[in-house]
């Protein structure tokens, strides 16, 4: 018998496979596909972000190659640094940077670059799917579905290092505590950087990224897994310090 009252934890297992693998396919493909690219084919870029900037050379898409940083504080002369267009890539290759290229403001002082191709995604970013990767793997390694979000997201410890959470009902505030931990200094650095003349470096964004990545991943893992089908009822599951899930009416 598991610790939440049930026999097996498939469903948790399936949730944190299928997302780490997704989360680090495509973080292994950032390094790999620049790697296998032809040295500079990928030059320094600088977009903006949620955004399609770099998918063909002229007309839809190609706001990143009309050196509009030449009047502005975003984008730069790519002429200076050579056209990209992602679309002419192989399938794969393009697939990497269309996404790179809608999520991530791609600016070339913030990514890395490899083989002489600049990254789909910046430092932070990658970070962020590298903390997405971890966090599934965490959940698939200790998850457990207890119901609700707030009990599965905290299933990962001991019960009897969070029975103080349940004698005094804090629950909620552990989760967002936790939550808290992960998104504040990503947001801090960030939005500090955009409202005054700081400038944070990479290994900063790269940890930040990766802190946001993790608890992203490890509460929207713990949100999938929370099935109430899984129990006869509430009164099935098992929870820290013998307390019991009661709804009001």
């Amino acid at each position: 018998m598991l610790p939440n009252g049930r026999v097996e934890r498939t469903r948790e297992e399936k949730v944190g496979r299928l997302v780490a693998s997704i989360t680090g396919v495509y973080l292994v493909l950032l390094f790999i596909i620049p790697i296998l690219l032809v040295s500079n084919t990928v030059p320094e870029l600088s977009g903006r972000a949620n955004r399609i900037d770099y998918a063909t050379l002229d007309g839809w898409g190609s706001w990143g190659n009309q050196n509009n940083g030449l009047n502005g504080d975003i984008g730069h002369n790519q002429e200076e640094f050579g056209y990209f267009s992602w679309t002419a890539l192989n399938p794969v290759a393009a697939f990497v940077y269309s996404f790179g290229d809608l999520n991530c403001h791609q600016k070339s002082e913030r990514s890395w670059e490899v083989n002489g191709n600049q990254l789909a995604v910046c430092v932070r970013d990658v970070g962020l799917f590298l903390g997405l990767f971890i966090g599934a793997l965490f959940w698939r390694s200790k998850g457990l579905n207890r119901w609700t979000v707030r009990d599965s997201f905290l299933s990962v410890f001991k019960d009897e290092q969070i029975s103080s959470l349940y004698v005094k009902d804090r629950r909620m505030i552990a989760m967002v505590l936790f939550l808290s931990i992960g998104a504040l200094p990503i947001g801090f650095d960030g939005f500090y950087q955009l409202l005054t003349d700081y400038e944070s470096t990479n290994p900063i964004r790269l940890v930040t990224g990766t802190l946001a990545g993790f608890v992203l991943s490890w509460w929207f893992c713990a949100a999938i897994s929370s099935k109430t089908m899984d129990f006869v009822d509430s009164s099935q599951v098992k929870l820290p310090a013998d307390a019991r899930l009661v709804f009001k009416d």
